[in-house]
């Protein structure tokens, strides 16, 4: 097994001229320090990186975990209803959707009240499926916990709740 290096960066120049290697960590950050923006896109890769980590062993990435979750709460929407409270766009739904039905987790059943849609619920295999990704979900929240701490985790989501 081979030590990786530390990520470095060639960005600094030494005072001839020539770029010298740095650690990722010894470059400054300057106004980026004080911006929200930066700091959530952070910390939101961090997030999905344990999210994918702790669901990796059953293939469920965070969008898909999202659009079960709002299925197996809300059996019937319409994919539109989905799409428009997840924020996610219809045409990228569409694919996700035909992705969960593939895995037999979904099925769209057309919609009695506008045969142009369909209503969506999760399979006996989907519900079955979704109890297992919550608990993987409730571990990932955990790991959340661990990282920053019961108090911030819960103001974190106090903050965040209007963007929900």
């Amino acid at each position: 097994m081979t030590a990786t290096a530390p990520q470095t960066s060639p960005r600094k120049r030494a005072s001839n001229g020539t770029a010298r290697r740095i650690d990722a960590d010894e470059i400054g950050l300057d106004a980026l320090v004080g911006h929200a923006g930066y700091a959530v896109r952070r910390f939101q890769i961090w997030i999905f990186q344990d999210f994918i980590r702790t669901l990796g062993a059953v293939d469920i990435r965070p969008t898909q975990y999202s659009v079960l979750t709002v299925i197996g709460a809300n059996p019937g929407l319409s994919q539109m209803a989905v799409a428009k409270r997840l924020g996610i766009e219809r045409a990228r739904l569409v694919h996700l959707l035909d992705s969960l039905e593939q895995r037999k987790l979904v099925k769209r059943v057309k919609s009695k009240a506008d045969r142009r849609s369909h209503a969506l619920h999760l399979t006996v295999q989907g519900e079955t499926a979704l109890a297992k990704f919550k608990r993987l979900a409730a571990e990932h929240e955990r790991h959340v916990e661990a990282k920053i701490g019961k108090e911030n985790r819960a103001q974190l989501l106090r903050i965040l709740a209007g963007f929900t």
